[in-house]
């Protein structure tokens, strides 16, 4: 059949299928006119209409993919940052915390904590009497002086009470303790390791894990303690009894201590805070010494208050640190999450992909540059005879159920949507998607237009 208005050659087959060459504005007769006011001929190309259709559905998906990304990295980056800063303060002031010690006679204790977190060292004396000294190297002294002294005490213990001396005393020093209780009853007399270690004794003295030397004592007799780890020691004596009971100690102590000539930094904390200055790459120490005591004089405690300044770069570059090893995890960590999603949604979609796919397709051994959506519109009519009612074939159930509208199940797919080209509905159920949500029910994509499918 010749077309009259345009010069194109229309045939048609028995079979249903049509095909026109040429094309004009409106389709050749048995088709009725159509019109085209908003797209251009080459619009309807089917490489166009892939192609629209794609990057349709490709930019939908990265924009949702992106917004979830870029709250993902959000999220992340504050719970990071709040998680960082909380263990870079607990770091700071747990860690080198300021504390309280007690310094017996002829202490020499190292003070040297690590220089990346600690930038100062402060002592301060909380007693009026003058005595500590606080000395500072360009390198930890040698641990080469011996020093030995011993001390008397005569003490008269009530009932439940108890009696105790500290000392600093370093790695590889010795403690001998003579005593002689002048009573039938006993006592008991320990050795404890630093405040910690008195604080347990005093809770139940009668235990002796609680001690790292502990004593049943009665008459005369010697005990002996070897130090193993520079700290303070309390020699502490307890009356378990109901009766008052005096007891007679000697303590012999034999000391190591650090060798303070040559300091460069030289401090009494009586006269005011002192502050030691800490390298950044480490080197420097200080020593923190008190007098020893003098024969005919009273046993004397010093108390000083010792704090650390934090070296707040170390922080900052730590939580830094932390911040982006978290993110870097957690993005790795959604990254592996998304790739799994989407090729279980891919195997999940095969089944279903002929349903999914364009009715217009990008085949080129098809059409020529210049094809219409008519022709793939033509070439879609035999799968639509198929559908139609009383059209069921013995052994393909299944395949006309495909044909089917997907939404009321009752029509064959008679229609398609501009410009994404899917096919999935009849022509009443794709005018009421147009009319209720505008969009495509596979792609999203916005419906400009729903092209009914006509067949000769």
């Amino acid at each position: 059949m010749e077309d009259r208005s345009t010069g194109g050659q229309f045939s048609g087959g028995a079979s249903g299928s049509a095909s026109w060459e040429g094309y004009s504005e409106s389709p050749p007769l048995p088709f009725p006119p159509r019109r085209f006011p908003d797209y251009s001929p080459d619009f309807y190309r089917e490489d166009r209409f892939q192609a629209t259709n794609n990057e349709g559905l490709l930019t939908s998906n990265n924009r949702h993919g992106s917004a979830a990304s870029t709250d993902d990295v959000k999220s992340c980056f504050v719970v990071s940052t709040a998680f960082s800063f909380f263990v870079s303060i607990c770091l700071a002031f747990g860690l080198y915390g300021s504390e309280t010690l007690k310094l017996g006679s002829n202490t020499s204790a190292l003070i040297n904590p690590n220089h990346l977190f600690v930038d100062s060292i402060k002592v301060a004396e909380l007693d009026v009497a003058e005595g500590p000294v606080l000395y500072g190297f360009y390198k930890t002294p040698r641990l080469d002086v011996m020093d030995v002294w011993s001390e008397d005490h005569t003490v008269t213990l009530p009932s439940n009470f108890h009696k105790e001396w500290v000392y600093y005393l370093n790695e590889g020093s010795q403690l001998s303790i003579n005593y002689t209780v002048e009573s039938l009853s006993s006592l008991v007399l320990a050795i404890l390791e630093g405040e910690e270690g008195l604080a347990k004794w005093l809770e139940d003295p009668s235990n002796p894990n609680t001690a790292s030397s502990w004593n049943i004592i009665y008459g005369n007799g010697l005990i002996q303690k070897d130090i193993t780890k520079s700290t303070s020691y309390y020699i502490a004596v307890g009356n378990l009894n109901d009766e008052a009971i005096k007891v007679d100690l000697s303590s012999r102590i034999k000391a190591l201590l650090y060798n303070t000539t040559g300091p460069y930094y030289t401090c009494r904390p009586a006269y005011g805070e002192c502050n030691f200055k800490l390298f950044w790459l480490g080197g420097n120490a200080a020593v923190l010494t008190s007098p020893r005591l003098l024969p005919g004089t009273s046993k004397v405690n010093w108390r000083v208050k010792l704090s650390y300044g934090a070296r707040w770069m170390t922080y900052v570059l730590g939580t830094g640190a932390m911040i982006s090893l978290l993110v870097l995890i957690n993005y790795f960590l959604n990254h592996f999450q998304r790739t799994r999603r989407h090729r279980t949604r891919d195997n999940q979609s095969g089944e279903s992909r002929a349903e999914r796919n364009p009715l217009i397709s990008n085949e080129s051994d098809k059409h020529s540059s210049r094809s219409s959506s008519f022709d793939s519109a033509s070439e879609g009519e035999g799968f639509l005879e198929d559908a139609k009612p009383g059209a069921d074939k013995p052994g393909r159930d299944e395949e006309d159920s495909r044909r089917l509208c997907a939404i009321c199940f009752e029509d064959p797919k008679d229609c398609f949507f501009l410009p994404c080209g899917h096919c999935v509905s009849c022509h009443g159920c794709a005018t009421k998607v147009l009319e209720a949500s505008g969009s495509c029910p596979i792609c999203r994509r916005r419906i400009k237009k729903v092209r009914k499918i006509i067949t000769v």
